[in-house]
């Protein structure tokens, strides 16, 4: 009796020990950009705009809309702070529903569209070019954006050597 009881036992703690294979059915899976690659990428979006002689900020923002890094460059001014971050979260978040990628192709969008008034008054919403949203397949994980260049194709172009910089490991 022990010598089955005590075989019970094993395969049970072996079962819930054993590593599940799925998800329940009920949990959403959720897909983040490490900290390591964001400060990366960040680094990398200052430093092409840099060499070009622009004072960037780049700051990426989680799928929350949360920051999650930010370098500002050498001489970069204040206001770059809030408009590369805010590039990123528009990117990100009016983005989706049209699977736009840029917040240059929503502010072209939008610059047409008579009720985007309302959208641009909201908070962190600024409808300039310079942002792209991270994806991981056709998944959007985040946004990285920058602020700062004489234009907003050069913070966008800035933007996307650093998501250039992390992209092959976002498969």
């Amino acid at each position: 009796m022990k010598k089955v009881v005590t075989v019970m036992l094993c395969v049970a703690g072996c079962i819930a020990g054993a590593p599940r294979t799925g998800l329940a059915p009920h949990v959403l899976a959720t897909h983040r950009l490490p900290a390591g690659l964001a400060a990366e990428a960040v680094a990398e979006a200052v430093a092409a705009c840099a060499k070009q002689g622009y004072k960037v900020t780049a700051t990426i923002v989680d799928y929350d809309g949360v920051e999650q890094a930010m370098l500002r460059g050498d001489g970069a001014m204040m206001t770059t702070l809030d408009a590369s971050r805010d590039k990123a979260y528009t990117a990100l978040v009016l983005g989706a529903a049209r699977n736009e990628d840029t917040s240059g192709a929503i502010a072209q969008r939008m610059g047409t569209t008579p009720s985007s008034g309302g959208l641009a008054k909201l908070p962190h919403i600024l409808l300039l070019q310079g942002a792209i949203r991270i994806k991981v397949g056709t998944e959007a994980i985040g946004a990285i954006g920058v602020g700062g260049a004489p234009g907003g194709d050069l913070d966008e172009a800035c933007a996307k050597a650093g998501l250039d910089k992390i992209g092959d490991r976002l498969k």
